[in-house]
């Protein structure tokens, strides 16, 4: 049967529902690096069908996550809403792990740098000034340390984040605990000695994620 025809056109877009459905499963349950080859197995096509709809493992990831990561930005920009900073970023922060905790495609995404991936980029970006926004705002009303940054924060959560899907397979609201650990030390005490050496810069941060990305080909 032609592509081109009425048919063509249904079947293409049932295997292209079929692989982002089960990409969507095998991401959650394995993580990006997970094999394409499973993927398609699952999907019940071959791994040329795979690639002429996704040529490439950023563009099915593009496909799976892009209606998840407007999620998270909907949920920044509910947070930057908050009168109270430190409620504003506790709340969002533990959204977000949330999302880490249930889905290990979701926190390959939220913890590395992975290329090529359009809607990663922008979450990342969206990210990184809602926890600025929440900073500074924390800053002003005294709720937060005067010499934290967004770097400080996100370079944490992300290696606190890498270390989520091991703790959830031990039980499954371990990572409760040493999140709020982590957002406790954003707090401000007279006796806190200052922060030592220099925060990363957003360059510097953005190379770690990459160098953590789980996967940086097809």
């Amino acid at each position: 049967m032609a592509e081109g025809s009425p048919v063509g056109r249904r079947d293409a877009l049932r295997n292209r529902r079929l692989l982002t459905d089960q990409a969507r499963a095998v991401f959650a349950e394995q993580g990006l690096d997970a094999p394409l080859d499973e993927i398609a197995r699952r999907a019940g096509v071959g791994n040329a069908t795979l690639y002429r709809h996704f040529p490439t493992r950023a563009a099915l990831v593009e496909e799976v996550f892009r209606d998840a990561l407007s999620e998270t930005m909907a949920a920044g920009e509910r947070a930057r809403t908050a009168e109270d900073a430190w409620t504003g970023l506790t709340d969002y922060l533990r959204y977000v792990f949330h999302g880490l905790a249930e889905d290990r495609g979701a926190n390959d995404l939220m913890t590395t740098n992975l290329a090529d991936v359009p809607s990663l980029k922008a979450i990342h970006a969206h990210n990184r000034e809602t926890v600025g926004t929440l900073l500074r705002r924390g800053r002003e009303q005294g709720t937060i340390r005067p010499d934290v940054t967004p770097e400080d924060l996100l370079l944490a959560l992300a290696a606190f984040g890498r270390t989520v899907p091991a703790l959830t397979a031990v039980a499954p609201d371990a990572w409760l605990r040493p999140l709020d650990l982590l957002i406790s030390g954003l707090r401000p005490h007279p006796t806190t000695p200052p922060l030592p050496a220099p925060s990363l810069t957003p360059a510097q941060l953005g190379d770690v994620l990459s160098e953590l990305a789980p996967h940086k080909g097809r």
